[in-house]
C-alpha cells in the first residue's frame, strides 16, 4: 500500500481531473533521453514483441545509438521553458482548471501527468488525492484511441490505484476523435491559417503511425484517424482531391500504416502539387514529432523534391477553442456525478459536511 492518507470526517469531496500526455525527457541530453526512451520503449503497449528478445535489442542496440540522435533533435525545439510538450500541457491544465473552477465553483480540480517521464501519473494522482478528490476523471490527451497510447495510460493509472486503500470513483475518456467541439476547433485553426497565408493546393492530415500489425489485431486507431480527417474535410467543404491522410514517425523495419508522410511529401511535387498545408490532429500539443519531424525534417524533404510552399498549421495547444472543446468533453463525461446534477449547492454541502464532522467527533472519531 502507498503512504497512509488519513480519512478526515466532514472533508468536502472534490472531482479530480487528470490530463495525461505522452511525456518528454527532462533535458535535451543523451543521458536524459536514454532514461526517457528506456521507460517508453520498454512498455509492452508500445512495442508488442517477445519481451526477452526485445530487452536485448533495446538495451544492447537501441539505447546505445538512439539517445544521441534524439537529443540532437530535442535541442532544436527546446525553449527557455523547457520541453514544448510539457510547457504547453501545463498551460492547457491551468486554462482548463480556471474554466472548470468558474463552472463548478471550485469543486473540480485538474492536474497534469505524463505517461513517461515527469510529472508522472503517480504524482498527479497523489496530488489529486491529497487535494480531496474522491471522484477521478482521466483524460488521455489522444483524440484517436490506440492501445499504444490510451491503454498505456489505463495500465499506469490502475497500477497506481492498486496501492490505494480507499479507491475513488473512476472514469476514463477513451477517445474524442469525432466530438463536434474538437472538429470545430480543428476547422477554426485551419481557417485561421488560410486567412493569414495563401491556401496550399493540398491539405495533409498527418497522424502518428503505428505498425499495421496492431491494426490487423483489432486496434481502431486507423479508423479514428480517417474519421477525424473526413469530418474536418466535410465541414470545410473540401473536395476529395484537396485533402489526404498520411502517417509519420515510423520506427523499425516492419510495415506501418500507410501512406507514409515523408514518402508522400517527396512524391507530391512530381505529381504537380507544389504547395501544401499540413496539420497533425492526433497531437494535442506541439512536440518533437510536430516541431522537428514535420516542421523541419519533412518540410526540407518537400522543398528538396521541388515543392515551393510548406505551411505547417500548429497543434491546437492552449487556444481558446481547444480549451473550450476539452472542457465540454470533460463536462459531458462528468454527468451523473454530484457536481453536474440539478440543485447541486456547494454552500449547503459545506454546512452538511461540518455537521457530519461534528457528529463523528461526538461519537469518538479523531479530530
Amino acid at each position: 500500500m502507498s503512504e497512509k492518507v488519513n480519512h478526515k470526517h466532514g472533508a468536502q469531496e472534490k472531482l479530480g481531473i487528470l490530463l495525461v500526455n505522452l511525456g518528454s525527457p527532462d533535458t535535451p541530453t543523451p543521458s536524459a533521453v536514454r532514461k526517457y526512451l528506456a521507460q517508453f520503449l520498454a512498455d509492452p503497449r508500445v512495442i508488442e514483441a517477445n519481451r526477452f528478445i526485445w530487452w536485448f535489442a533495446l538495451h544492447g542496440v537501441i539505447l546505445r545509438i538512439r539517445p544521441s540522435r534524439a537529443a540532437k533533435a530535442y535541442r532544436k525545439i527546446w525553449t527557455e521553458n523547457g520541453s514544448p510538450l510539457v510547457h504547453i500541457s501545463k498551460l492547457q491544465t491551468l486554462s482548463i482548471q480556471k474554466k472548470l473552477e468558474d463552472r463548478f465553483r471550485g469543486h473540480v480540480i485538474a492536474d497534469l501527468a505524463m505517461t513517461y517521464g515527469n510529472p508522472s501519473i503517480e504524482s498527479g494522482l497523489e496530488a489529486l488525492r491529497r487535494a480531496g478528490a474522491r471522484r477521478l476523471l482521466i483524460l488521455p490527451m489522444y483524440p484517436q484511441y490506440s492501445a499504444t497510447t490510451t491503454a498505456a495510460v489505463f495500465d499506469e493509472v490502475t497500477r497506481v490505484l492498486q496501492g490505494w486503500r480507499w479507491l475513488p470513483d473512476l472514469r476514463m475518456i477513451n477517445h474524442y476523435h469525432d466530438h463536434p467541439e474538437y472538429i470545430d476547433a480543428l476547422c477554426n485553426s485551419i481557417n485561421k491559417q488560410w486567412e493569414s497565408a495563401p491556401r496550399g493546393e493540398l491539405l495533409l492530415f498527418s497522424f502518428h503511425g503505428i505498425p499495421q500489425r496492431y491494426i490487423d489485431n483489432g486496434d481502431p486507431y486507423f479508423c479514428h484517424c480517417l474519421k477525424t480527417a473526413r469530418l474536418v474535410a466535410e465541414k470545410l467543404n473540401l473536395e476529395e482531391d484537396k485533402w489526404k491522410v498520411v502517417f509519420q514517425s515510423r520506427f523499425g523495419r516492419e510495415p506501418w500504416l500507410e501512406p507514409y508522410c515523408s514518402v508522400t511529401l517527396q512524391e507530391l511535387p512530381a505529381d504537380g502539387i507544389k504547395s501544401v498545408d499540413i496539420l497533425c490532429p492526433g497531437f494535442a500539443a506541439d512536440c518533437l514529432e510536430t516541431l522537428e519531424e514535420i516542421q523541419m525534417e519533412n518540410k526540407e524533404l518537400f522543398l528538396q523534391a521541388g515543392g515551393k510552399a510548406f505551411n505547417y498549421i500548429p497543434c491546437l495547444n492552449d487556444s481558446s477553442d481547444h480549451i473550450h472543446a476539452i472542457c465540454e468533453i470533460l463536462t459531458a463525461h462528468m454527468f451523473g456525478w454530484p457536481e453536474t446534477m440539478p440543485g447541486w449547492d456547494a454552500g449547503k454541502l459545506a454546512v452538511e459536511a461540518n455537521k457530519s464532522r461534528q457528529r463523528a467527533i461526538d461519537m469518538g472519531a479523531k479530530k
